[in-house]
């Protein structure tokens, strides 16, 4: 995450800060009225923490920025056609083919850095002025 934030010009002391409100963080769910004993989060971001959607748009900013420097599939016309709000990826293609490989690059792109995306909630949708189109 430090060559993640130095990217995008965080400074070491706001990194170290950082790293210390996640250092030693600890977690209790609640199941109706019943509330569970503290553990501990070992790796990932702490669920509903402002900080967290911070360090995952950074993260996710670096993958798709890691996937248009090194894939020319990401430009349809001359414009980028990967669109992201959240945490939601619209990748646009002018065919299946292009699409399913950029959607592969960003997915090893967003492996190597320790993201993984939820096959369960991907969708796809194709549509062509061509009525004979798959």
């Amino acid at each position: 995450m430090y060559n993640i934030l130095t990217e995008f010009g965080v400074s070491k002391k706001l990194v170290t800060l950082i790293k210390m409100c996640l250092t030693e963080t600890y977690s209790r769910v609640r199941v109706a009225k019943n509330l569970s004993d503290m553990f501990p989060i070992r790796n990932g971001l702490k669920q509903g923490d402002a900080l967290s959607v911070l360090l995952f748009k950074f993260a996710l900013e670096y993958a798709i920025r890691r996937v248009q420097v090194n894939q020319d599939g990401l430009k349809l016309n001359g414009t980028h056609q990967l669109l992201s709000y959240a945490d939601d990826v619209n990748i646009l293609g002018g065919s299946a083919h292009t699409v399913k490989e950029n959607a592969e690059a960003l997915v090893v792109a967003t492996k190597e850095i320790g993201l993984k995306v939820n096959a369960d909630k991907t969708k796809y949708m194709i549509t062509s002025r061509d009525q004979n189109a798959g």
